[in-house]
C-alpha cells in the first residue's frame, strides 16, 4: 500500500499579511510550480501583529507589483490573522519571517511556534537583515520590496527544498 507523504507546510509571516507575506507566498508558489514540486508543499501566509485581521484587503500596490511579474491574485484574496488562525502555526514545518522583530513577536505571543524553525527571508538567502515594510510608500518602494523577496526566495529555494 503506497501512501503519499503529506506536503511540507511553509508559513510566511509579516505584520498584517497585506503586502510582504502575500508577495512572498505568491512568488514561492510560482517558484515551486516552475520546478514541478508544488504538490509537495503547502504554502500559506498570515499576519501576527495586533492589527492583523482576517479578510483585510491585500494592498493595491502589492497587487500591482505582482501583476508586473505576471502573478494575478484572485479576486477577493485577503489577509489571514494568525491570532485567530493559530492552527496554521501549529501545522507549519517551517516559518519564514520578514524581520527579526516578527521572529521575536512570534516567540513571545505564539507559544505554538516553539521549537519550529523560524527563518528570516534574508537568512534563507544566506544573508542577514530585514525586509522592510513598504506600506504607505511609493510603488517604486513596493517594486524594490518585491524584487528583494523574489531574490531571497530564488537564492534560498534549495534550502527549502532540502527541508
Amino acid at each position: 500500500m503506497s501512501t503519499t507523504p503529506s506536503p511540507r507546510r511553509i508559513l510566511i509571516i509579516c505584520h498584517a499579511n497585506t503586502s510582504r507575506s502575500i508577495i512572498a507566498e505568491a512568488v514561492l508558489l510560482r517558484l515551486l510550480a516552475s520546478r514541478g514540486v508544488a504538490d509537495r508543499y503547502a504554502v500559506r501566509s498570515g499576519g501576527i501583529a495586533p492589527f492583523a485581521r482576517d479578510g483585510s484587503l491585500v494592498s493595491l500596490d502589492a497587487r500591482f507589483v505582482l501583476r508586473d511579474i505576471g502573478i494575478h491574485l484572485p479576486e477577493g484574496a485577503g489577509a489571514t490573522d494568525l491570532k485567530r488562525q493559530r492552527h496554521l502555526i501549529v501545522e507549519a514545518d517551517v516559518i519564514l519571517a520578514m524581520t527579526d522583530e516578527q521572529r521575536r513577536m512570534l516567540a513571545k505571543d505564539f507559544p505554538e511556534a516553539g521549537g519550529k524553525p523560524v527563518v528570516l527571508l534574508r537568512e534563507l538567502a544566506g544573508e542577514s537583515g530585514d525586509i522592510a515594510d513598504p506600506a504607505m510608500q511609493s510603488e517604486d518602494v513596493f517594486r524594490h520590496c518585491r524584487d528583494e523577496i523574489v531574490r531571497c526566495l530564488e537564492l534560498g529555494l534549495h534550502r527549502l527544498l532540502e527541508g
